[in-house]
């Protein structure tokens, strides 16, 4: 299936008005690609709607997907990235992976998505 199928969104009711809607899942879990242990970590999606917003429920089972997939904490980053966008049509988007110690190193990926004239990274 494909996974942006999951994903259903509601319409803003107020998109002329820039606000940021920030979702965190601190219970995110992957798959190392190269070893096969799992990966935890803590995914932070900051967006400022245009037409859409993100249904919760269905972001939640997307979410799901991950916890048997090999895939690097850069690649799930940007490809969240990429099926919100496709869903979403945003003004402004920052999804940001923070992964725990593994061999007591830490990982934080960001990624960002703006639309010409939108508010960009820090």
């Amino acid at each position: 299936m494909n996974p942006i199928k999951k994903l259903e969104t509601f319409d803003n009711k107020y998109p002329g008005r820039d606000y940021t809607i920030t979702i965190v899942n601190p219970e995110f879990t992957s798959v190392c690609p190269k070893t096969g242990l799992p990966d935890f970590g803590t995914i932070t999606i900051q967006y400022v709607p245009a037409k859409k917003c993100i249904e919760l429920k269905s972001l939640k089972y997307y979410y799901l997907q991950y916890r048997s997939m090999g895939i690097f904490y850069e690649t799930v980053v940007n490809k969240i990235l990429d099926d919100l966008v496709s869903v979403l049509n945003p003004k402004w988007m920052e999804i940001t992976g923070e992964f725990t110690a593994r061999g007591g190193i830490t990982t934080t990926v960001e990624a960002v998505y703006s639309k010409k004239g939108n508010r960009k990274s820090r």
